[in-house]
């Protein structure tokens, strides 16, 4: 039987513990598949070794934005505004700004 890419995504996170795209991947299909706190674990687990993975703070700021976890989202897009700000990330930093402004609408 084929696995599933998310399956895929699994296994290889398993065998590369540390391989920041592949867990950002397997957030994002968590995320896709509803499975939203699987999603944002691994997003942590990815930010726990790779602080500066810019997208996983974006990313995980939509998410929890959805999920009506507004606070939190708030708190994701400050991180993530820090880390973009000291590596110069602008475009980045300006999308969660504007994400993080239109969470006080």
């Amino acid at each position: 039987m084929t696995k599933s890419r998310l399956e895929m995504l699994e296994e290889f996170t398993r065998e590369r513990p540390t391989d920041a795209f592949a867990h950002y991947g397997l957030a994002l299909e968590y995320a896709k598949a509803g499975r939203s706190e699987e999603a944002l674990a691994a997003f942590n687990k990815l930010l726990s070794f790779n602080p500066n993975y810019t997208a996983a703070y974006q990313q995980s700021g939509i998410l929890l934005s959805q999920l009506g976890r507004v606070e939190e989202a708030r708190q994701m897009y400050q991180r993530g505004i820090e880390v973009t700000g000291r590596n110069g990330e602008l475009h980045a930093k300006t999308e969660m700004e504007e994400a993080l402004h239109d969470l006080s609408r």
